[in-house]
């Protein structure tokens, strides 16, 4: 029987998009608020990872998310009740797929070839209960057939561990990180993945082309404008 090729989706802004979190944030503020806090929140969660792993120190995903909102609020001068914070924190059970998420994992689910697993910076609590909670994502849960999150490393993307860490979850030999395949949204996810030899297709869905340049030779193996063509793409490089 011929091994499934693993193939790893990132959640936040590959399936889930963060951007709608400020539909949440709008019952607080006015518009153009609420679009300044969301992608402040986004920024400084990505952020606060970068510095914690630099810092050789950890704190869960759950934690650096709720910091990240307190820091953009207060950039905002804005001020929120602790109810208030624990429901925009409930919001990340519930954000809004891409529109190319439903029609990709419907393709996926229908390729045997294909083992898919969900790998994320997330708790595993955060990430389960968006896997199961999402109106949008919950219809696709048996499609994954793990979730894999930097828990257990307590090292965040784009660490090493982080990325041998989903190897060894998923039973593949590190000598052969050529094997596992990532699929994100996020350029430093990219760039992490294709360090430690994997292969990873960047998902550019505004076409903005690859302009990450903090190593230059680190390029995606593949770039889609929609995860509809990831299949093809893996299967074309696989030939």
């Amino acid at each position: 029987m011929t091994a499934k090729t693993v193939v790893a989706f990132d959640l936040y802004g590959t399936l889930l998009s963060t951007e709608s979190i400020a539909k949440q944030l709008e019952k607080h503020c006015d518009n153009a608020k609420a679009q300044s806090i969301s992608a402040l929140w986004r920024r400084y969660q990505l952020e606060y990872t970068w510095r914690l792993n630099s810092m050789g120190r950890y704190e869960n995903f759950s934690k650096v998310t709720r910091n990240s909102l307190l820091h953009a609020l207060a950039d905002n001068n804005e001020q929120l009740s602790d109810d208030n914070i624990e429901h925009l924190m409930q919001a990340y059970n519930d954000l809004s797929t891409f529109s190319d998420v439903n029609p990709a994992l419907t393709q996926i689910a229908a390729d045997p070839s294909i083992q898919a697993v969900i790998f994320s910076n997330g708790t595993k609590t955060m990430v389960s209960n968006s896997v199961s909670r999402s109106k949008d994502l919950s219809p696709h849960a048996s499609v994954f057939q793990d979730i894999v999150t930097v828990d257990e490393v307590q090292q965040y993307k784009p660490s090493k561990a982080s990325y041998e860490h989903l190897a060894k979850q998923t039973g593949q030999d590190l000598s052969h990180m050529s094997n596992l395949w990532l699929i994100s949204g996020n350029p430093f996810d990219i760039v992490g993945a294709r360090a430690t030899g994997m292969q990873a297709i960047w998902v550019d869905r505004v076409g903005a082309g690859w302009k990450d340049a903090v190593a230059p030779d680190l390029q995606p193996t593949a770039i889609v404008r929609d995860l509809e063509h990831i299949v093809n793409e893996i299967h074309r490089h696989q030939i």
